[in-house]
């Protein structure tokens, strides 16, 4: 096993050519503490890329700090060139960024139905209900079910469906696939290769790398709130020992 640590010289990856996402020297702070240190990457247009990295590394922060929220970050977020970095969540979301967050965000009090038309359109390039359903064929039999009455699975499917429709084409996913059974991981995978063909940009936060290397196009680790390595998928095979120094596994 190569022996590297957070402290190892690390090159940085090349800037992506027909880049969507730019972040460069993404600062985060949750009141005194000071979670994000200097965040660089980029995500090209069309691409898969996931940023990997233990428990507490920064992941999760990192997508809040791009979709504006964290309250208190510094640094530069461009979206196709332009910045964003102090604008509000709102706005970002206008300009065509959506996150399904880790905790799904369904709403109790509605029916899968309601839950799916509750965000608006922003822009065109939506998928339409039919479309949506073609992906996940559960949820048109659970239309009228109240969301946080389907399964685990259910509920992720459709916290990802949710944001289809709006015409969003950078996706941020944060841990789609967590505490899932295999035959939902394996069709959340399917999900996003669909996604990926039909032109969807997607940046995923994800522990899973075997599961991640099946869909990615590249990765980033993360550790204490830096981008420490940056790896492409033909890459793996000949670091899997370095990937598994960063991640402890």
């Amino acid at each position: 096993m190569l022996e590297l640590t957070s402290r190892a010289p690390v090159s940085k990856a090349p800037a992506v050519r027909d880049g969507i996402l730019s972040v460069r020297n993404l600062q985060a702070w949750y009141g005194e503490s000071h979670v994000l240190h200097g965040v660089d990457f980029d995500v090209g247009d069309g691409e898969v890329v996931t940023l990997l990295g233990r428990n507490g590394a920064g992941k999760t922060t990192t997508l809040k700090a791009i979709m504006g929220m964290i309250g208190q970050r510094a640094g530069s977020v461009r979206l196709r060139g332009e910045e964003i970095a102090r604008a509000s969540s709102d706005r970002i979301a206008r300009l065509g960024i959506a996150i399904c967050p880790e905790e799904r965000g369904i709403f109790a009090s509605l029916n899968v139905r309601e839950n799916l038309l509750l965000p608006p359109v922003i822009g065109p390039g939506g998928l339409p209900l039919e479309s949506i359903f073609d992906l996940f064929p559960n949820l048109r039999e659970r239309l009228d079910s109240e969301g946080t009455k389907l399964s685990g699975g259910e509920q992720q499917m459709l916290a990802i469906a949710r944001i289809l429709r709006t015409g969003a084409r950078l996706l941020l996913l944060d841990e789609p696939t967590e505490g899932l059974a295999p035959v939902i991981v394996e069709q959340i995978g399917r999900t996003i290769a669909q996604l990926k063909a039909r032109g969807f940009t997607i940046l995923l936060v994800e522990q899973n790398f075997r599961w991640a290397s099946t869909i990615a196009d590249r990765f980033y680790v993360v550790e204490h709130g830096r981008v420490v390595d940056h790896l492409v998928n033909a890459e793996l095979p000949s670091n899997i020992d370095r990937l598994h120094a960063h991640l402890g596994v």
